[in-house]
């Protein structure tokens, strides 16, 4: 997808053969045990608890959002390792020693600015290169009193370039990054020695038709489910039904929208029964603070799907910090059965306008993780 703010209009796709929808997953695929809603109420930290002593802490009202300050009492996260599929490598200062200048995918040297094709060095490159940094930052920023606190401050990121320097992915390097993040063999490419559990997706593939899930993306995600991970996926910002999108339409994925503060969809946010929860967003003038060494005084504050997703992905990696073994079907039922209601019941005045189960809710999700043995 073009990084860029969500107010940018869209270009119509080129008329082109229709491809069959495919329907969004279940709930459950597998059929896990129904998980009921955990009503959140406030937790009175232990004395041994300290909140974050960053400086953008204050400001980060999208955590309080998804009641993780409540969470991280719980706890504060584990070595898990998550792939972010997206611009590529920066040497974030928030990351030091747990980030992995990846695999760069990006096929075309016309649009790579490396001057080569597909390499060995994911390294960012353009205007868009801060676009991975601060989804990884999102998810992972050290608490170190300085900049921002992510999500889970202990995650290993494998930073995986299928975007060029348009901010635009072609359906073959979506495909073949997937596998690679995922530990999957690539031909001509050497196997990703740090295999995620979970593949943060801010993006949606370019150069195709918006009529449903490329079916060579969807392949790529049973491929990547079957090997254990979930794939969390922006839901894109065209202000439209996001099943025709790949990723955020197929199936096995757990598709993330954008909710404001107030926990209502922005006019930007794509919606739909594929989307599955909405977790923090912004709009514009009130979006995401994040640190970012691109960013004027070091950080940013944008608005988007893209820095919704890796919310879920980082209370993800918090359920798989204390349950390790979770499969990718408990992680999306952990995750969604456990959202907060959104206001008056839904996202939007129009029924149609879904943002599935409601607000991404850390606390309750963690809990539901720690209450069962499943995963352990």
């Amino acid at each position: 997808m073009p990084i860029a703010p969500p107010s940018t209009p869209r270009p119509a796709p080129a008329p082109a053969p229709a491809l069959p929808e495919i329907p969004p997953a279940p709930a459950s695929p597998s059929a896990p045990p129904e998980i009921r809603p955990v009503a959140p109420a406030p937790v009175s930290p232990p004395p041994a608890f300290r909140l974050p002593t960053d400086p953008l802490f204050p400001r980060q009202w999208d955590l309080r959002a998804i009641r993780l300050p409540e969470a991280w009492v719980l706890s504060r996260g584990g070595p898990v390792t998550v792939a972010v599929l997206d611009t590529g490598y920066v040497a974030s200062p928030e990351l030091t020693g747990r980030v992995v200048n990846g695999y760069d995918f990006v096929s075309d040297p016309r649009r790579s600015g490396d001057g080569t094709g597909r390499d060995a060095d994911a390294s960012g490159v353009g205007e868009y290169a801060y676009h991975a940094e601060v989804v990884a930052n999102l998810i992972a920023a050290a608490h170190d009193g300085r900049g921002m606190a992510g999500i889970n401050p202990q995650a290993r990121v494998v930073q995986v370039r299928v975007a060029g320097t348009d901010g635009q992915i072609d359906v073959p390097d979506l495909v073949d990054g997937m596998k690679w993040a995922a530990g999957l063999p690539v031909s001509g490419a050497p196997l990703n020695p740090h295999p995620a559990r979970l593949l943060n997706l801010s993006l949606f593939a370019d150069f195709i038709p918006l009529t449903g899930c490329d079916r060579r993306v969807q392949a790529a995600i049973d491929a990547v489910t079957a090997k254990g991970a979930l794939v969390v996926a922006g839901a894109a910002n065209d202000g439209a039904n996001s099943a025709g999108y790949s990723p955020a339409g197929c199936r096995n994925v757990l598709t993330v929208t954008s909710v404001t503060e107030q926990g209502t969809r922005p006019g930007y946010a794509n919606w739909g029964a594929s989307v599955a929860l909405g977790a923090p967003g912004g709009e514009v003038g009130h979006g995401i603070p994040a640190s970012s060494l691109s960013g004027p005084g070091g950080e940013r504050s944008p608005n988007g799907t893209s820095f919704a997703a890796p919310h879920a992905t980082g209370v993800a990696s918090l359920l798989l910090g204390v349950r390790p073994k979770l499969s990718p079907a408990l992680l999306r039922t952990y995750l969604t059965g456990t959202a907060t209601r959104f206001p008056g019941g839904q996202c939007d005045p129009l029924p149609e306008r879904s943002c599935g189960a409601g607000t991404l809710n850390a606390e309750a999700a963690l809990r539901t993780a720690l209450g069962s043995s499943l995963g352990k």
